[in-house]
């Protein structure tokens, strides 16, 4: 019995583990069948979670104008995986040529890049089918005609998911964990050795990834030459990594860089190892 018991335990535990909390509001498009990307609505979406049944609001805004139809929501998740009826329309200001239409959707929450994303069909207006994407909002869902946010952030979010750029709070996440290490070079010269390739095109992902995330490049000198001699190789070595993230994709506006010479150094220039150590180029994330 005890064994049945702890079995149940673990399944129970593992179940909460790997579902993710949802609760909280949610903004991104919805595309119907047939649209264009440009023709997309902006859509938000309001979810409060009671065990694995779901109610809230969606709140549907047509893109530079001011009207918006507010609808009631219920549904079930499970692993992520949500399915979510409109029942009650509760507030709209619309025109005379826009049909309300009530829609259940199935979404599910995408770990890797953050997003809710699904698909959608009208259980009211035949024919309107489409897809819906949406990820995690820092602002208040609003239930009255004002719009909190100018219709704006819909283009910059289509232009980051034609670029594959991940959900704002997964981009903070990357950026925040990332880990930096120096990349160190031969004496006098300004060559990245193969075996910094693989970190150099991880970074670059990262900084890519990212919509308004650039990158500094310092390069630096051991003591061994003039000053003058090691601002410039410095710069040089600085200058092969803006090459190697260019050729990774990375846009220039995205790379800012600096170099130091021989006036910054990490490590003791009267040993071997030392000079090694201060032979490098270091990255701030600005």
């Amino acid at each position: 019995m005890k064994n049945l018991i702890t079995i149940i335990s673990i399944i129970f535990l593992s179940h909460l583990i790997s579902q993710t909390n949802l609760k909280g509001n949610w903004q991104g498009v919805l595309l119907r069948d047939g649209q264009k990307n440009a023709e997309s609505e902006i859509f938000y979406l309001s979810i409060e979670l009671n065990g694995n049944s779901i109610s809230g609001k969606s709140r549907e805004e047509f893109y530079k104008s001011t009207n918006y139809i507010i609808q009631k929501t219920k549904g079930s998740v499970d692993q992520n995986q949500l399915k979510i009826a409109q029942y009650i329309v509760e507030k709209k200001k619309i025109s005379s040529k826009i049909t309300v239409c009530s829609i259940d959707l199935n979404l599910h929450y995408v770990d890797s890049t953050g997003y809710l994303e699904g698909t959608f069909i009208s259980n009211s207006c035949r024919g309107n089918t489409g897809k819906i994407i949406l990820y995690r909002s820092t602002v208040a869902f609003s239930e009255g005609e004002q719009v909190l946010i100018d219709h704006s952030w819909r283009d910059r979010f289509l232009i980051d998911l034609s670029k594959g750029r991940k959900a704002p709070e997964i981009q903070e996440l990357e950026r925040k964990n990332f880990q930096f290490q120096p990349i160190y070079f031969d004496h006098d010269k300004a060559e990245i050795k193969p075996e910094f390739h693989n970190y150099l095109a991880r970074m670059a992902r990262v900084v890519n990834g990212h919509s308004d995330l650039r990158i500094k490049i310092i390069g630096h000198t051991d003591a061994d030459g003039s000053d003058i001699y090691n601002i410039d190789l410095s710069a040089r070595r600085a200058k092969a990594i803006q090459d190697y993230f260019l050729k990774c994709g990375l846009e220039t506006f995205k790379l800012v860089i600096d170099f130091k010479g021989e006036k910054m150094p990490i490590d003791n220039n009267q040993t071997p190892e030392g000079k090694q150590h201060n032979r490098r180029v270091d990255f701030l994330f600005i």
